[in-house]
């Protein structure tokens, strides 16, 4: 009998990977994790901090007290002495007297005794001269009441860190929801499926001359400093660092703002211990956020720019190379690839069939260091094979044909980004424009089999 979950899948020529189904438990699990922690975090600042106030505000009932003392108390919590504004009142409520002693809705401790003195001595002036006050008193038990109310702007800071969390899990289980039971090869299908749709493309615009060769990006038609037309990178990898920026932006703002409060609480000396636990996984998440992107920022852009695109079969064409940053690589290598790629059912699965048939080193340096400001450039021929299929993308099937550069930098992990090309059909006496022509044994017909 099948297992429903399996640790490990099978390995399948040279992919050897895990559970699909355990990594998404996994992912589930983690961002679940979040969500909820993010929750209970929210509620326990909206029961003890929030709702408090907004009732004192809203709900409890005004009515005139008598002062009848005013002091400063003091606790002492680790060698620390903090203290409050102590207001001790008389007030009438349905024909029933109540005394107690109160200050506001909070009625925390703090330090700083000169602040809670000068409220103190300006209710002693009132209790003196038996002048009656305002108090307002909490109608569900009256003998709740405060001598001030309003609200403390920095307890919505609070609610940064748990909407961070909230925003890190919630995001995360659409995520995980979405690509659920879903293999890598799936969702690259869906993801090549959604960049082809056109939602603002023109009615009536006339077919393409080459039926299932991709056009070249709107970025990749012009806007070379160099030459002519400058190659806009893979788009993956734009998210890639857009993402990151934004969760080094949450995690930290949400430490610092939680940090803060937890050196402040303990200086005080009336911190809280669970938010000083909750302050140890927010440190450790936004290291690890400030790491990659540290990583993604000090390897810089790269620019690629080349004289002529789309391309030929045959075609030759100049190449301009840019890496800015701040770094020392040891090699940096740019090749021409050319992909196969087929995608077929087995069984209930998508899979996906990735075969390199072509690639041409165009340029090989290193050691080097490149400095702020100073981006490492050079030039060099390329060259597209002759007689080499065209691109071609289709439902099943597709060749692409892409710049590869793998930089292998010192004391960082090393980079590879990809730089989409557009190669068109030759047009020659043995085919027509529409990319017809005689194409290599073994290139999509051999794929197109793989399909079936």
């Amino acid at each position: 009998m099948a297992r429903s979950f399996r640790l490990f899948d099978k390995k399948r020529g040279n992919r050897r990977t895990g559970s699909k189904r355990w990594g998404s438990v996994g992912e589930l699990v983690v961002f679940a994790s979040f969500l909820l922690f993010g929750c209970a975090v929210g509620a326990i600042i909206l029961d003890t901090l929030v709702v408090p106030q907004w009732r004192a505000n809203h709900e409890f009932v005004r009515v005139f007290c008598q002062v009848l003392e005013a002091g400063v108390g003091e606790s002492q919590d680790d060698e620390v002495t903090v203290y409050r504004p102590e207001i001790k009142i008389e007030y009438e409520v349905d024909g029933r007297t109540y005394r107690t002693r109160t200050y506001d809705v909070g009625w925390a401790y703090s330090s700083g005794r000169d602040d809670k003195q000068a409220i103190v001595d300006s209710f002693q002036e009132a209790a003196d001269a038996g002048e009656k006050r305002s108090c307002w008193y909490d109608p569900k038990e009256p003998k709740t009441a405060v001598v001030v109310c309003g609200y403390r702007w920095w307890n919505w800071l609070l609610f940064v860190v748990p909407l961070s969390l909230i925003a890190i899990g919630g995001g995360g289980l659409i995520y995980t929801a979405v690509h659920w039971g879903k293999s890598t090869e799936h969702r690259a299908v869906m993801a090549g499926r959604s960049a082809r749709r056109e939602p603002f493309a023109a009615n009536g615009r006339p077919p393409s001359p080459f039926p299932n060769v991709p056009e070249p990006a709107p970025a990749a038609l012009g806007a070379g400093r160099t030459l002519p037309v400058r190659l806009p990178g893979d788009i993956s990898t734009r998210w890639a660092l857009l993402g990151w920026a934004s969760a080094c932006a949450a995690a930290n703002t949400a430490t610092i703002v939680l940090a803060v409060l937890v050196v402040g609480g303990h200086w005080a000396g009336h911190g809280s211990w669970w938010l000083t636990l909750l302050l140890i996984p927010l440190v450790a998440l936004a290291a690890l956020t400030i790491s990659f992107l540290l990583r993604r920022l000090l390897t810089g852009s790269t620019t690629i720019e080349i004289s002529a695109h789309p391309l030929h079969p045959g075609q030759t064409c100049q190449l301009f190379f840019s890496q800015s940053g701040h770094m020392r690589i040891n090699c940096l290598e740019v090749l021409l690839v050319c992909e196969e790629e087929a995608t077929y059912r087995q069984g209930t699965d998508t899979r996906t069939e990735r075969n390199e048939v072509y690639g041409q080193r165009l340029l090989v340096e290193g050691p080097f260091r490149v400095r702020r400001g100073k981006p490492f450039q050079t030039t060099c021929p390329m060259t597209v094979p002759a007689g080499a299929m065209h691109s071609f993308k289709a439902d099943h099937n597709e060749i692409g044909w892409k710049l590869v550069v793998k930089g292998d930098v010192a004391g960082w992990p090393g980079y590879r980004r990809t730089f989409p090309l557009v190669v068109r059909p030759e047009r020659d006496k043995h085919g027509d424009e529409n990319g017809n022509a005689a194409r290599p044994a073994g290139s999509v017909e051999s794929h197109g089999r793989a399909g079936q």
